[in-house]
């Protein structure tokens, strides 16, 4: 059985007894997660797995799962299997139809949409962008009608300049930057994207790790029962008015909302009439 895990600096007694009885923890680096098992007294031997020895590793740990043990698999920090290379073998023991379990750590993702208090009913996560300048435009611009908030992981050496590119191919959207989320340094910086690209070009890159949040259109906040409610009370009334197209078009077009959500809704209302 393959059981990734996260490595916390406090983990819970579930954790902690899913180490003690593997045969095995696969870890991104021993000194780390070294640090955890010698706090807990735990004694179960390690072994590195990272992105440079998966390929080469990865076989292995699949017999070994195979043959009934059991590997537990932790990350230095955050949820496992969030860019790390944990996916692949988890994809592998499904592909072998053997068991895998998952015991949570904190995830710098979600504690990240969470603080930037954007709307979190409906997010997207981009993991990294790409680091050239045309090449990151070209996927921010792709993303830019996503009726969602947006969360990207950045490095903070290219956050300022993050920051300029997305302000200049979305516009002036409310964002938060989110450093070090879930430790011991836990920051948050909210404003406009150009309010936070001018304040990182002044402070220069911070330290640790960064999250990006960025609220969705003007508009198009996720919505919930209320605006649901709303969108259906302005398509009857449209309705009553002028064709299912029209409606449709007019509506998405006042809310915000996707025109193909708009317009299956029109088609459910109209059925019967």
């Amino acid at each position: 059985m393959a059981t990734p895990i996260g490595n916390l600096g406090d983990i819970t007694p579930r954790a902690v007894e899913a180490l003690q009885g593997a045969d095995g923890i696969a870890c991104e680096d021993t000194r780390v997660t070294g640090k955890l098992l010698r706090k807990y007294a735990i004694a179960t031997r390690l072994f590195p797995y990272h992105e440079h020895n998966a390929a080469r590793v990865r076989p292995g740990l699949v017999k070994r799962i195979a043959a009934g043990e059991t590997i537990a698999l932790v990350s230095d920090a955050g949820t496992p299997l969030i860019s790390d290379p944990g996916y692949k073998l988890v994809r592998d023991a499904i592909a072998a139809a053997l068991p895998i379990g998952f015991l949570p750590g904190p995830s710098a993702v979600l504690a990240g949409l969470v603080l930037s208090g954007l709307p979190p009913d409906r997010f997207f996560f981009g993991g990294f962008l790409p680091s050239k300048k045309e090449a990151k435009r070209r996927e921010i611009a792709g993303l830019a009608d996503l009726a969602a908030t947006l969360l990207f992981f950045e490095s903070p050496r290219r956050l300022a300049g993050t920051l300029r590119v997305l302000a200049d191919t979305l516009g002036e959207r409310e964002a938060a930057v989110i450093r070090e989320a879930t430790k011991l340094y836990e920051e948050v910086r909210r404003g406009s994207l150009g309010e936070l690209a001018a304040f990182y070009d002044d402070a220069g890159p911070p330290k640790g790790e960064i999250v990006l949040a960025i609220g969705p259109p003007d508009g198009k906040a996720a919505a919930g029962p209320e605006a649901d409610a709303d969108l259906r009370a302005r398509l009857t009334a449209a309705l009553d008015r002028t064709s299912l197209r029209d409606a449709a078009n007019a509506v998405a077009k006042a809310t915000g909302r996707g025109r193909g959500e708009v317009y299956a809704l029109a088609l459910e209302l109209t059925k019967g009439r």
